[in-house]
Parts: C-alpha cells; sequence; structure tokens
C-alpha cells in the first residue's frame, strides 16, 4: 500500500505540537516535526524528550487496548475484557440506578490533561445532572483567572515583544520545565537582551540562572514581597499617576493599605537583601513598558494564593503595563464557540446547582460566585469556563464519599488523570475510592487508579485522534490538527465515550455530532474557520487589541473594564459581597502539618523540621506521567529531595543518602541531591510511580514508597477559592539506611 503523509500533533504537553505522519495500511511507521503549522519552529521539537515517544506508544505493549472489567476484588488485578456495548451499557445502567437511589450528584468526575478534551465531560456531567466535577484547578490556573477576572474583567497575559518590553517579572514558574517549548525560548532571548530579567522563586531554577535578579522568596510570602515592592513603586513616585487616575479604582487606599510594607520589613518576612527589593521594585516601576507572568508557585500557595494574585495585578495596574504594548495584554474572548457553552451548562437545573459541594464553604468557587462573576465578565460579552471554575473541592467530594454528608457520593468517573498520586492525601484518596460503588477510568495506562477501578476503558491518544486547544476558552486562540490515524485496537476518544453514554442516558438531542471531529469543525464555524482549512494551518489566532477599555462602548463613551466600577480594581467592590478582603491581605501561616511528637522523634533521630515545596514541573516527567519510558527513568532514575549545600552540610546529609520526609499525615521516601535554592527549604519531587512493577494491590504499581502527596493534605486552607498548600508545608526529614525497594 503507498505510503501517505499526514498532518497530526502531539498531545504530551499543552502545546499539541505538529507532525507529519507518515502513514502505511492505517499505522504510523514515521513521525517528524512540521514547521509550516504551530508552533512552526523544528527547533522546539529538537529540544523536546517527549515527542519521540509518540510513535512507540501507539504500540506500546503497555497500553490498555480494549474495555477491562474487574472480576476480582477491587485493586486484586483481575479483569475480563468486554465490549463497548456491553461496558457501557452496563456503566450506563449502574449510574442511572445510583442516581434513582441518590440523586444524580452521587456522581463525581476527575480529569486532567494534556491528553484529554475537557468539555465532553463537563457536557455529561451537566446533562446528568451532577455540579460535582472535582479537580485540582484550585492550586493550578484557577486562582490567577478568578484573581484576573475580579481586578481587571478579564484574564491577562504577558505581552512580550523585543526592544518594547523594558523588563521582565518570572514568577513562581520555571519555563524550562513546565514550558520547554516556545515560551522559554523567548525568556532566553530576552535575558540575551539588554532589558532586565528579575525571577522569583526559591529554586534558582534555570530561569534564575539568566536573570538579572533573583529573589529566593522564603515559601508562603509571596503576597509580603509583592506589597513590598507596591510599597517602594508608590513611595517613590514611580506609579503610572496619570493611567491610575484615569482607569484605577482605590489608589488611595493601596498606598495606605501598603505603607507599611517597608523594605526592612518585607526583607524580615521573605528572608530577602533589603537592596534587592528595592532594585526589583524599580525596575519595574521606571520600565516603560513591563511584563510579569506567574505560575503554579503562586497558584499553590495555599492561604495566600488569592491575594498574591491580587496584589501581583495591582503591581500591573499602578504602573500602567495594562493594555500596552510590551507588557500585559487583556485577551481576547473566543470568537469561536466557548468553552462553557460547548459545556452546555446552562443546562445544569438550578436545583442541582444548587447542590454544589462547595457553595457553604468557598463563596466564589461556586454556582452562586460564578453567576455573579459572570453578570460582570458579560458587560464586554465574555463568559468564563463554568466547570473549571466551580470545580468542587476534593477535601469535599471524599467526604461524601467517606461520610454521605452533605449526600453520599457513590461514583466516580476518571478520565485522563491519577488522583492516587496527583491529589493530595493520598491515603485518604484511596480509601475513599475504594468504598465506592462504581469507579471507571479512561486512560492509556494501567496507571495506580486505573488498577482500583470496575471499568478500564482505553483512550486514543496523540495521533489517534484530533486537538484543539483553547486553554478554557479564555483567550481568542486554538491550536491544534487531525488524527493521522483511527484508534487502534479499540481504543475511543473522550468524546465517544461520553456521547456513548448520554445516549444511553437520554441525553439523544445534546450530541448531534457524531465524531469529535465535527464538534471541533462545529466550534471553529462561528468564527468563519472551516476544519479543513485549521487542520493545514494548525492554529486559529487573532491577536487582541492594545487599549481596549478605551474604545467606545454602546453609549459612545469608553467601554471601561468589565467590573463593578469599570475601572481596574485595586480595592474591590466585588470581594466584600462575598466576604473576601478589599485589598490583598497576607494571611496567617496554615496549621503545621506535624505534631511536636513527630519533630521530636525526628530530631532525636538526627533529623531536621523543614520547611517543603513541591509539585514543580520537571522534565522528563509530567504529575505522573511517562514514568514508563525507559530511557526517561535511565536519565532520572529515582525520586529525589533536594536541598542546599549548606543545608545539607548542617544536618549531615550527602548527594545520593536516602532520606525519609515525613509529617503526621504520613511518610516517603527519597534520595537526596544537592542543587541551588534556599538554605533550610527541601524541594520533593512529585508523581513517583514504578509503572514496571506488577500491577495491583498491595503495592499498586509502587505508589506508596516515594508519593509526596502521602505527605499533603487537601483541607483548604484559602477561603474563596479554597486552595490547599503545596508550598511551605512543614515536614521532618531524616537519613534512612535501608534500601528503597527499587534498589
Amino acid at each position: 500500500m503507498t505510503a501517505e503523509v499526514k498532518p497530526t500533533n502531539c498531545h504530551y504537553c499543552g502545546y499539541c505540537c505538529a507532525f507529519l505522519a507518515t502513514v502505511e495500511d492505517g499505522r504510523v511507521t514515521d513521525l517528524v516535526p512540521d514547521p509550516s503549522r504551530y508552533p512552526y519552529d523544528e527547533r522546539i521539537l529538537a529540544g523536546c524528550r517527549r515527542w519521540r515517544m509518540n510513535l512507540d506508544a501507539l504500540d506500546g505493549a503497555d497500553r490498555v487496548n480494549h474495555p477491562l472489567r474487574r472480576v476480582g476484588e477491587r485493586g486484586g488485578n483481575e479483569w475480563e475484557r468486554v465490549g463497548w456495548g456491553e461496558a457501557l451499557d452496563d456503566i450506563a445502567a449502574r449510574l442511572q440506578a445510583l442516581a434513582d437511589e441518590h440523586g444524580p450528584e452521587t456522581l463525581a468526575s476527575a480529569i486532567g490533561g494534556p491528553h484529554a478534551s475537557f468539555w465532553p465531560l463537563h457536557r455529561f456531567m451537566n446533562l446528568f445532572g451532577s455540579p460535582n466535577n472535582m479537580g485540582i484547578g484550585q492550586i493550578c490556573w484557577n486562582p490567577r483567572i478568578w484573581m484576573d477576572a475580579l481586578t481587571f474583567g478579564w484574564t491577562v497575559e504577558a505581552d512580550i515583544v523585543p526592544g518594547v518590553t523594558e523588563c521582565l517579572f518570572i514568577w513562581g514558574t520555571n519555563p524550562a520545565q513546565s514550558d520547554n517549548s516556545a515560551f522559554w525560548r523567548s525568556i532566553l532571548a530576552f535575558a540575551r537582551s539588554d532589558a532586565p530579567l528579575v525571577v522569583v522563586d526559591p529554586r534558582r531554577t534555570q530561569a534564575a540562572a539568566v536573570a538579572d535578579l533573583w529573589l529566593p522568596v522564603r515559601p508562603g510570602t509571596d503576597c509580603t514581597l509583592a506589597l513590598g515592592l507596591l510599597h517602594v513603586i508608590i513611595e517613590e513616585g514611580l506609579a503610572d499617576r496619570a493611567f491610575v487616575d484615569a482607569w484605577c479604582h482605590g489608589f488611595d487606599e493601596l498606598a495606605a493599605h501598603v505603607r507599611p510594607y517597608t523594605p526592612a520589613h518585607v526583607a524580615a518576612v521573605c528572608g530577602l537583601p533589603e537592596d534587592d527589593i528595592v532594585r526589583a521594585a524599580r525596575l519595574f516601576g521606571r520600565a516603560g513598558a513591563a511584563a510579569l507572568v506567574s505560575g503554579r508557585g503562586v497558584d499553590q500557595v495555599g492561604a495566600n494564593v488569592a491575594p498574591t494574585h491580587r496584589a501581583i495585578c495591582c503591581l500591573r495596574a499602578v504602573t500602567g503595563n495594562v493594555d500596552k504594548p510590551g507588557s500585559c495584554v487583556l485577551a481576547e474572548g473566543p470568537d469561536f464557540v466557548s468553552e462553557m457553552e460547548l459545556e452546555m451548562s446552562d443546562a445544569l437545573a438550578p436545583e442541582r446547582r444548587a447542590r454544589c459541594l462547595n457553595t457553604p464553604f468557598t463563596p466564589l468557587q461556586c454556582y452562586e460566585g460564578y453567576d455573579r462573576a459572570r453578570k460582570l465578565t458579560e458587560k464586554l460579552g465574555r463568559t468564563l469556563p463554568e466547570r473549571y471554575l466551580t470545580s468542587a473541592l476534593p477535601h469535599l467530594v471524599l467526604r461524601a464519599m467517606e461520610e454521605g454528608e452533605p449526600y453520599p457520593v457513590r461514583a466516580l468517573i476518571v478520565n485522563a488523570t491519577n488522583p492516587l498520586l496527583t491529589y493530595a492525601d493520598t491515603h485518604r484518596v484511596f480509601d475513599a475510592l475504594m468504598g465506592l460503588d462504581l469507579l471507571v477510568v479512561l486512560d492509556y495506562y494501567m496507571t495506580p487508579t486505573a488498577m482500583i477501578a470496575d471499568y478500564v476503558l482505553p483512550a486514543a491518544g496523540a495521533i489517534e485522534r484530533p486537538v484543539l486547544q483553547v486553554h478554557g476558552g479564555v483567550a481568542n486562540m486554538g491550536y491544534g490538527g487531525p488524527a493521522a490515524v483511527e484508534p487502534y485496537y479499540e481504543r475511543r476518544c473522550d468524546y465517544d465515550v461520553f456521547r456513548g453514554l448520554g445516549l444511553r442516558l437520554g441525553q439523544v438531542d445534546a450530541w448531534p455530532e457524531e465524531t469529535l471531529a465535527d464538534a471541533f469543525a462545529a466550534q471553529l464555524a462561528r468564527a468563519g474557520m472551516d476544519w479543513d482549512a485549521f487542520c493545514q494551518l494548525g492554529i486559529y489566532w487573532q491577536p487582541p487589541a492594545y487599549a481596549k477599555h478605551e474604545l467606545p462602548g454602546p453609549d459612545g463613551k469608553p467601554q471601561g473594564f468589565a467590573t463593578t466600577t469599570g475601572k481596574i480594581e485595586l480595592a474591590s467592590e466585588f470581594l466584600p459581597t462575598l466576604g473576601g478582603p478589599r485589598l490583598p491581605e497576607p494571611a496567617a501561616s496554615a496549621e503545621p502539618l506535624c505534631s511536636p511528637e513527630l519533630v521530636e522523634d525526628a530530631e532525636r533521630a538526627g533529623g531536621a523540621h523543614l520547611p517543603m515545596i513541591t509539585g514543580s514541573r520537571k522534565q522528563p516527567y509530567n504529575a505522573s506521567m511517562y514514568f514508563n519510558n525507559p530511557a526517561f527513568r535511565q536519565k532520572s532514575p529515582h525520586p529525589v529531595a533536594e536541598v542546599s549545600e549548606a543545608t545539607a552540610g548542617r544536618l549531615g546529609l550527602e548527594p545520593g543518602d536516602r532520606v525519609e520526609i515525613a509529617t503526621d499525615k504520613g511518610s516517603a521516601r527519597f534520595i537526596l541531591e544537592t542543587a541551588p535554592l534556599r538554605d533550610d527549604l527541601v524541594n520533593v519531587d512529585y508523581g513517583w510511580w514504578h509503572p514496571e512493577w506488577e500491577p495491583g494491590g498491595p503495592d499498586l504499581g509502587g505508589m506508596w514508597e516515594s508519593n509526596v502527596n502521602c505527605l499533603t493534605s487537601c483541607e483548604p486552607g484559602e477561603p474563596l477559592i479554597g486552595t490547599w498548600s503545596y508550598n511551605a508545608i512543614d515536614c521532618v526529614i531524616r537519613r534512612v539506611d535501608e534500601p528503597l525497594s527499587w534498589e
């Protein structure tokens, strides 16, 4: 048969880079980068270690290829192969029976990425009648989106323009590891320019290594640092008063609020030199155009997440770095069908929305909070993705599983995520999931979560399914392309699975498109983009305009910002209606996870009590993914706990030592390495397991030994969104002599 060359895309990170696949007899025989489509630079893939996985993974021996139903004890690794029709019939019947007994909110869902489309599951959940999609958005993405939207009326992105951007801050993210693609290349190019780069991170990351100024902030004190920068900028007259007077609300309140945050005070709290704090503020405040990028390091600071993001928003605003070239630009809403519309969020009945588990606990991250914010964003015709920003707190879903309060959650659908490793408090997650009546997992591999499921359904992955990545629909951009081949074996797209369940449960009218490609075509049609044309281009993008707040509104006056006051709200008029503060205020430290007895025992054994950070990206892995790649494991063979050389010396530890790290929640073991980071701090790898081990209990792929989430808690620490902490967690560390089980 003649070979064909077809466009397709990778799914191993959010960039979904373009490939050309050689296809013979329905099988892919070769892959090469396609520089004619997004991200348009084959050097990006040349620097990526993941994309080469695609060819082997298509027919990998460890892939799940057929629907499997549990026949033995949960976690016993006893399965029978069943057909798709039988599997979906049984799952639908069991879901309906549980809904009849407990109400549709008895079903929860969990979703991950980047190899999934979120909205098909969200649509299914809305139509089924459950508000309970459990997620970890509260520690990734949601906090920034919420605070941007409530301060500016919509989300903002850095607009790094060579020769225009005069200063760049990278705060709590390391693009060399979390991105390693086009954005990281832009950071490197900026670092080579004369403009200053400032990096805020407790670790001396690759980004910090090329920066002009590194601020190794004490974990959990980022809000204080941001308020201290505002203090210097305002006190030294570096605020853009013309912009502030015209477009900012509450400047005088903010100025009074930050007056106590002197460089001396901030230095003491954050563990930084006073001179560096002042220098950073002057670099940002004196720049004609300054951009600021924040990441998961801020999203994971627990109780301080909302005030930190609010303070960062204020930094942008008081310096006039909003919606002008080279600074921070407000994104545009999509021309294509939005994520909220695809989710069919308005189909969830009011009485079901009222059953949202979050409502009494997090007044913003719930349907009532979303509805209030929606009235603001819709002033300028935009809607935020609803199911993301109302996702149920894991703590509350687990409580409903454990105690049946305020009602029982008895079923869970897991789509392309691995809660036993990626959700906080693994022991609690495990116990809750083991007690369910129905657990369905859709994934590529037999993950630890899949090992305890009732059904494991084979997911179509990269090259087997089309992709349209729109990042929640908060920008007027989408990229991706077509599948190169039909799914191998009996794998299916997630869309096909949830459409199949929906058709069996009375949702016929809600799933008019038979395939995911048809659904993507309908999504893009509103923007005047044909699916075939999109597949050739690989992108739909309309760059945002600048100074959109000055455009005339319906009354001929400048339209302003989609906030309560029509201005950027330095002092919030919205948050107090939910019990929140007008101005960003650092929160008190979280309750310690280490009891005095645990600390005393560790210190008697020669250990120490230290703050811990975790959750950072570390190439080539991503959360709990790609540990099954032999080449990756050879290069990064063991789970690591990092401390500075000085800290290792103080504790009598050496690189290569085995260490146990513990809290009252549990313990895990790692190999010690030294790295450039703050003294008296430990940075712990996240997501480790051993896919090569025999699946099933009790080891469940080795997930217990070096899983940092055995130490963490998902108890919400932040009152508006419900964020828990992966930064500034107190722990004890000690050397152990016993070898790890894989040694």
